[in-house]
């Protein structure tokens, strides 16, 4: 497993937690131009705020174990990102961390992975297909449950942002659309595909 989520000393998960960050933050215009068309316009500003706020506690993150890391990155992303994603987002870490394996196989990294996806669903009340951050998310877990390296499972969570493209948005701000939907990539599939990429550029086995 390691690559994918090496939580395994402080030094490991300051960088993993910084690669996060530093790939919302280059792409918070990109997020907030995709949100301003199906949205409120305002994910990439939000996303920002959120992992700034996460770069601001990146010390004290990185010195916690791996549970209560995740927990404390999806409460810092539940009080600093706000709108939807700040909740969905911060559900998901925790969720994650309260399931992370006490051994960190594939298998039981894959299983932490689907419950923090159940617990998104869960929060969000939506499913995948609805053209939301789940439509990555779960396209994600099946590559890491087919046997994907991280190169893969990264370019799997590109492909099913681009492929939100033509759906119509059934959650969600985007939802109030209706047709108008369809046409344009979702900003929380984005922005998930970001993070999913930056996790899996610090190795490249799983």
């Amino acid at each position: 497993m390691a690559s994918l989520l090496d939580l395994s000393d402080p030094a490991a998960r300051k960088r993993l937690i910084a690669a996060m960050a530093e790939r919302i933050l280059a792409h918070a215009n990109e997020l907030t131009a995709l949100d301003s068309a199906i949205g409120d316009g305002d994910h990439g500003h939000n996303m920002k705020r959120g992992f700034e706020a996460v770069v601001g506690a990146l010390d004290a993150l990185a010195a916690m174990e791996p549970p209560e890391l995740l927990k404390a990155l999806g409460m810092k992303l539940v009080s600093t990102v706000g709108g939807a994603s700040g909740p969905l987002y911060g559900t998901l870490f925790m969720a994650l961390g309260k399931a992370w394996p006490a051994n960190l196989t594939r298998a039981e990294f894959a299983a932490a992975f689907e419950q923090a996806i159940a617990a998104v669903k869960a929060r969000g009340k939506s499913e995948v297909g609805q053209k939301t951050m789940l439509d990555v998310l779960a396209p994600a877990l099946q590559a890491l449950r087919a046997g994907a390296d991280a190169q893969a499972v990264a370019e799997t969570a590109r492909q099913a942002a681009e492929a939100t493209a033509p759906l119509r948005a059934t959650r969600g701000r985007a939802s109030f659309l209706g047709e108008r939907s369809i046409g344009h990539v979702d900003p929380g599939a984005r922005s998930a595909a970001l993070i999913i990429a930056a996790l899996c550029e610090q190795g490249s086995q799983i």
